[in-house]
C-alpha cells in the first residue's frame, strides 16, 4: 500500500474577537519557536523530541498560557523545520573549483548555519481532537486559543470530497494571510501500490520551454504543450522585475515580492494542468517516464538571450512532483531515467550523434538512416524506450554512444 498525502485549506470566518484570540495564540506560539529554536543552535543541533522536552517543557508550562498538547506541538514544529534544512543542505553540497580548476563537493550540515533557523510569522500547529475538531455535522470547526475553545465558521470550498472519502485528517496549521484566517489541514489515504504485471502503458515525457510538455506513448501518438505563451508572460513579468529593480524604493521592493508571489502562483497553476491532463488523458496503469534532472545544468548557448533566464529558472522539477503525487491516486508511477543521449539518440538504428539534432528548425535528421523527426519528440521516444527497459527489469536504463551501425 502506498500512503498518499494532500493538504485542505479552510477558509475561517472569526469575529474581532476570535480574530484577536487567533492572533495572539500565534504570536507566542512563534515566541517559544524561536526560543526552542535557539536552544538547539546552542546545544549542537539536538534534534530528539524528549532531549528538548525534558530541558525546556517545565519553563515553558510555568510561564506560557499555551496549553501542555500545544506546547509539545511547538517542539515538533521546530524539531521538523530543522530536519528539512538539514536535508536539503544534504542534496545541495557546497561546490567550489580548486586551485587546479576542478569542481569541488563538500558535504554541509547544520553547522553550516551562521545563526538558528528563525520563525518570522505568527503560526500554530493544531492536533486534532485536541486542539481542533469539527462539531454541528461539519458545518463548524471548535479551535483552542489561550484562553477556551472557539467555535467558527468555514468554507471548504474545492476540498468537500476530502471529507466523504477515505482520508484522515490529521495535525493543521493556524494561518493568518493578509488579514484572512485560514486552517490548512494534513490528511492522508492508502491505495493499492503500482503493479507492474498490469501490463502498464509507458508515456515518456520530455520536458523544454518551446513545448512544456511532450508526451509519446505506447500507441506511438504524441502529445505536445505548447510553451509559446507561457515563454512571453515570463517575459513580461522579467521586464517588470527590472523596472522596479532599478528604482530600488522600498514601495517597488514590496511590488517586487508580490510580483515574485504572482509569479509563482501562476507556474504553479500551469503545471499542475499540465500534471492533472497526463494523469486524466492516460488513467491508471501508466509508467510515466521522466529524465532525472537533479544536479543537471542546463546549456542555454544555443538559446536566444531573452530565453535563457526563463530555461535556468522555470520549474521543471515542479511538474514531476506533481505529476507523481497526481500518478500514485490512480496506481500509476513516475520513473525518472538517465537523461544522457535521450536528444540526440536515433530511435531507428541507435546512432548517437550531437550534430543531427538542428536547433534551428526543432528537426533531428538521422545521417544514418534518414530518419527525420520533431527534436522534442524524439526526446520523449528515447524516454519512452528507456521506461521499456525499466519495466523489462533494468534498474538504472542509459542509453549508450553508439557512432556507427551495430
Amino acid at each position: 500500500m502506498v500512503k498518499l498525502g494532500r493538504t485542505i485549506k479552510l477558509r475561517l470566518y472569526p469575529d474581532t474577537d476570535q480574530a484577536e484570540q487567533f492572533l495572539a495564540m500565534s504570536k507566542e506560539y512563534q515566541r517559544l519557536a524561536n526560543i526552542v529554536s535557539q536552544w538547539i543552535f546552542d546545544h549542537e543541533f539536538q534534534l530528539s523530541w524528549l532531549k528538548i522536552n525534558h530541558h525546556l517543557y517545565k519553563t515553558f508550562r510555568q510561564e506560557s498560557e499555551l496549553n501542555s498538547q500545544m506546547i509539545q506541538s511547538v517542539f515538533r514544529t521546530v524539531s521538523a523545520r530543522y530536519k528539512t534544512v538539514q536535508e536539503q543542505m544534504r542534496q545541495h553540497p557546497y561546490r567550489y573549483k580548486n586551485e587546479e580548476n576542478r569542481w569541488i563537493q563538500v558535504p554541509r550540515d547544520l553547522t553550516w548555519l551562521v545563526k538558528p533557523i528563525h520563525f518570522r510569522r505568527p503560526q500554530a500547529d493544531l492536533v486534532r481532537q485536541s486542539n481542533y475538531s469539527f462539531a454541528d455535522g461539519l458545518r463548524r470547526v471548535s479551535i483552542t486559543t489561550l484562553g477556551k475553545r472557539t467555535k467558527l465558521n468555514f468554507t471548504d470550498k474545492g476540498f468537500e470530497k476530502y471529507f466523504i472519502d477515505d482520508w484522515k485528517l490529521g495535525t493543521a496549521k493556524l494561518v493568518r494571510n493578509r488579514g484572512k484566517w485560514f486552517l490548512h489541514i494534513g490528511i492522508t489515504k492508502e491505495v493499492s501500490d503500482f503493479d507492474t504485471k498490469d501490463n502498464p502503458q509507458i508515456v515518456g515525457i520530455d520536458r523544454g520551454l518551446r513545448f512544456l510538455a511532450t508526451a509519446f506513448d505506447s500507441k506511438g501518438k504524441t502529445l505536445f504543450f505548447n510553451g509559446q505563451k507561457i515563454l512571453r508572460r515570463r517575459k513580461k513579468f522579467l521586464e517588470i522585475r527590472r523596472q522596479l529593480q532599478s528604482k530600488g524604493t522600498k514601495s517597488a521592493k514590496r511590488k517586487l515580492k508580490r510580483l515574485a508571489q504572482r509569479e509563482n502562483r501562476w507556474m504553479s497553476d500551469v503545471n499542475h494542468r499540465i500534471a492533472k491532463t497526463l494523469v486524466v488523458l492516460y488513467g491508471s496503469h501508466t509508467v510515466f517516464v521522466l529524465e532525472d534532472l537533479t544536479n543537471v545544468t542546463f546549456n542555454t548557448d544555443d538559446l536566444p538571450k531573452s530565453l535563457r533566464n526563463s530555461h535556468r529558472s522555470w520549474s521543471f522539477f515542479q511538474l514531476e512532483l506533481f505529476l507523481t503525487y497526481k500518478a500514485q491516486a490512480i496506481q500509476s508511477v513516475v520513473v525518472k531515467v538517465n537523461p544522457a543521449f535521450t536528444s540526440q539518440r536515433c530511435p531507428k538504428c541507435g546512432l548517437v550523434e550531437k550534430a543531427n539534432r538542428h536547433h534551428d528548425t526543432h528537426q533531428y535528421w538521422c545521417t544514418q538512416c534518414q530518419y527525420r523527426c520533431n527534436d522534442d519528440r524524439l526526446g520523449a521516444m528515447n524516454i519512452k524506450i528507456l521506461g521499456q527497459d525499466w519495466l523489462s527489469g533494468v534498474k538504472h536504463p542509459k542509453i549508450k554512444k553508439l557512432t556507427t551501425a551495430g
